[in-house]
């Protein structure tokens, strides 16, 4: 992933951010000494910005799409009230067996379900209202993780959607692989879906932050 925010600027953001636990620190350092492709992970800044979303929301339900080795499952819970839940999905097992060991960490672990498989076939048999959606799977399938998640989002609940600047190749005409055309093509139906109403956040990949509209 291209770095698209300057890391002094970066490093400056987190050191004013609310700051990282010890067990996502250990699971952060790990994933990079071990996974393959690190850059998945969400890391400090972001994490932070996950919290700081569930507590202004309000959430005590979370569906997560796309878990990798856990460490936004964790942010989540985290900012969890105590009868708080996050309901996370992926299909990689070795991934899914690093986030298991630092969930069973946590003292917030016990909150965290893990639904392993496609995660389209997780979404059909799960039931709503989720109060935020964490969208960060594979991208091919962005466009149908939307349109699943605004059935399951609850009223003043909210979507985030990671991503959505594809390390600048969003801006790229023609696209320059399925993953960057999919990406540019839910940005352009959030835009034109005249049910929400969204902002694009420039951390770090860059997040959709995705509400009801007012009507």
């Amino acid at each position: 992933m291209k770095q698209l925010v300057p890391s002094d600027i970066e490093a400056y953001a987190e050191t004013y951010s609310m700051p990282e636990s010890s067990v996502c620190r250990a699971l952060r350092e790990e994933t990079h000494r071990t996974m393959q492709y690190p850059q998945m992970l969400v890391g400090p800044l972001e994490g932070a910005f996950l919290k700081m979303m569930t507590q202004l929301v309000g959430a005590k339900r979370i569906l997560e799409i796309g878990m990798f080795t856990g460490y936004s499952a964790l942010c989540f819970v985290e900012a969890l009230p105590e009868d708080g839940t996050v309901i996370t999905c992926d299909i990689d097992e070795k991934a899914a067996a690093v986030a298991r060991r630092y969930i069973a960490q946590s003292p917030f672990g016990s909150k965290i379900s893990i639904r392993m498989g496609p995660a389209l076939d997780t979404l059909r048999m799960l039931d709503g209202p989720f109060d935020l959606i964490f969208i960060d799977a594979d991208k091919t399938n962005y466009f149908n993780y939307y349109r699943r998640s605004l059935d399951l989002l609850a009223p003043n609940g909210v979507l985030l959607i990671d991503n959505v600047l594809w390390s600048g190749e969003v801006l790229k005409q023609p696209p320059p692989d399925e993953s960057t055309a999919a990406i540019q093509e839910l940005n352009r139906a959030v835009s034109a879906d005249p049910r929400v109403t969204a902002v694009l956040v420039t951390i770090r990949d860059g997040i959709l932050v995705v509400k009801r509209a007012v009507k």
